[in-house]
């Protein structure tokens, strides 16, 4: 994997000083013509042996490029905030915006790597992060960004060698910390296992490219043709990206019936009843959630369902039997701009709940493949892709930790009608009913399908869909609040066994 990198590249400095003017300006301009396309962004990666020149060569792309528009990250090892959520997590963040460049200096490559070469994971575990490393990779390639990865290579005679010139000279003798000797230490299992991350991630839509470290010339000049020659080639290019989709086609049942046409809507349960059983059910989450065990957990619940299907009243009665300091409702609306310059679950990742907290969207990730499709917001090979990014996403909350539950709660045409009006007459109530939810009433059949299809996509053995019958506002309540306290005590008691 590394053979090329260590039989000496090197470029002269009047072969330097020739090059780099038009490459500088070269580099300027694809920069600003990527801004002002605007519809792709730029992840490079740094990574590769200590003394390769990482530090060096990053400092001087920022110093070719212009700094206002490169988005740049230096990973250590994650602090509390991160460790209480996916180990993705703090990566999710940092990506740049659509006409922008992001370089991560370490990032989830450096995890795997060192946690594997210091023995803190082995060969599965390896092998299953790197898995996590190559969905996200193509899920962010599908979205349209462009990955850009470098390998600063040295052998280790070089390395020593270069540690040892840094650390002699009292000018860079800063340089070289007793982190570098140790990794040192360990370079025969980076080694290993770097080019065993490298075969297994040198992807089509991601590649690698390997630079020989030990001339300062050659492997910034190399850097930054690389860089140039990517970006100018996907600016150039004649046709529109194209995301490919993960998923085939979706066939209509040729009998024409639905999931949402088998639930009994109309379900009984009258006030008296309702109100013994609230009372009972919120003690119950209360204690749960203050439970010594949900310490290690962390709770997401996504409200989804018909317009005035009753949503906002079973989410208020969960967070009235929650610690308000521990939980959080993200109310979700049409993604703002800052939010459609990234991969569109960005928006969502950022409210990912640290441990022994809650988050509840109302409205969710699932607008993807609803009102999106519906309306024709994004095309097929974009909502298409979204059910193997969301149980993708789904599935690595569920490995962290998290207890999802996913609730569609479901009203009959001749309901929701009722509601609308209700609303309508009623002033305190006139601002849940927009001309956009009659519009929507419009579209019934074209929504129920879409709803049947997210359920057979995305009803997950971790991660089932709970179909909720809620023309009985009461009932919807109750049987929200007892798959919420069931599931709890499922998660808590197993993790005791």
């Amino acid at each position: 994997m590394f053979e090329s990198a260590e039989i000496g590249h090197s470029i002269s400095k009047a072969d330097w000083k020739a090059r780099v003017p038009a490459l500088r300006e070269a580099l300027l301009d694809a920069q600003y013509d990527l801004k002002q396309k605007a519809d792709f962004p730029v992840l490079i990666l740094i990574h590769g042996f200590d003394a390769a020149g990482r530090g060096e060569t990053l400092n001087l792309v920022n110093e070719w490029l212009d700094p206002r528009l490169i988005h740049t990250v230096a990973f250590d090892a994650p602090n509390d905030e991160a460790r209480a959520r996916p180990w993705m997590w703090r990566y999710w963040r940092e990506l740049p915006p659509k006409g922008r460049l992001g370089i991560y200096f370490g990032s989830y490559y450096s995890d795997t790597l060192f946690d594997r070469s210091e023995d803190e994971i082995g060969s599965a575990e390896l092998d299953k992060q790197i898995a996590d490393i190559l969905r996200f990779e193509r899920m962010l390639s599908n979205d349209g960004a462009l990955i850009l990865k470098f390998w600063f290579h040295l052998s280790k005679d070089a390395q020593k060698t270069r540690l040892k010139a840094l650390e002699k000279d009292p000018k860079t003798a800063w340089r070289v910390s007793e982190k570098d000797w140790k990794h040192y230490a360990l370079y025969d299992k980076l080694r290993k296992h770097a080019a065993h991350m490298l075969r297994l991630t040198n992807t089509a839509y991601a590649p690698w490219a390997v630079i020989d470290g030990t001339d300062h010339n050659y492997r910034s000049l190399a850097v930054g043709e690389a860089i140039l020659a990517a970006i100018r080639a996907r600016l150039d290019m004649a046709h529109t990206f194209l995301p490919r989709s993960d998923s085939p086609s979706l066939p209509a049942p040729i009998d024409h019936k639905l999931l949402l046409d088998t639930l009994v809507l109309d379900q009984v349960l009258d006030k008296a009843a309702y109100k013994n059983e609230l009372d009972a059910l919120q003690g119950r989450l209360n204690h749960l959630t203050r439970d010594a065990r949900f310490a290690g957990h962390s709770l997401v619940l996504v409200f989804e369902g018909n317009d005035a299907a009753g949503k906002g009243g079973c989410i208020r009665r969960i967070t009235q039997a929650l610690d308000a300091r521990h939980y959080r409702v993200m109310p979700v609306a049409a993604p703002s701009d800052e939010e459609r310059a990234q991969p569109w679950l960005w928006r969502f990742w950022r409210h990912v709940p640290g441990k022994s907290h809650t988050a509840i969207f109302d409205r969710s990730w699932y607008g993807r493949v609803l009102v999106e499709r519906v309306e024709g917001f994004c095309g097929p090979e974009h909502w298409m892709r979204a059910y193997y990014e969301i149980n993708d996403f789904e599935h690595q909350l569920v490995a962290d930790g998290a207890i999802v539950l996913k609730f569609w709660l479901a009203t009959s045409a001749e309901e929701q009608l009722s509601r609308f009006q209700a609303r309508e007459q009623t002033g305190f109530k006139r601002f849940k009913i927009t001309d956009e939810d009659w519009r929507n009433r419009e579209r019934w059949d074209d929504y129920k399908l879409a709803v049947c299809d997210m359920i057979d996509r995305t009803s997950t053995t971790q991660v089932p869909w709970t179909l909720v019958e809620a023309n009985n506002k009461y009932y919807a309540r109750i049987k929200v609040l007892k798959t919420v306290c069931e599931a709890l005590e499922a998660r808590l008691d197993a993790k005791s066994e």
